[in-house]
């Protein structure tokens, strides 16, 4: 095992959960856009779920929320 310094682990955890958060509107902007195209966009919020999971230390944490969806203008 490499000994990693904090500034390090920082560095690597931060640019991890920003791929997370780029990836992750993406793919949510582009479900929307398909299916306000198919016109199966939902006319109230969705709900959300984001399973985390980091194998090597055993970690499983949940993260609910709702989305908002635009409106047929937006």
């Amino acid at each position: 095992m490499t000994d990693t310094t904090p500034d390090a682990f920082n560095m690597s955890l931060r640019k991890f959960l920003k791929t997370v958060g780029v990836t992750s509107q993406r793919e949510i902007e582009e479900a929307v856009r398909a299916a306000r195209e198919s016109g199966a966009l939902p006319a109230g919020p969705v709900n959300a779920k984001v399973v985390l999971s980091v194998e090597g230390l055993g970690l499983s944490h949940e993260v609910t929320g709702t989305i908002e969806m635009p409106g047929a203008d937006d």
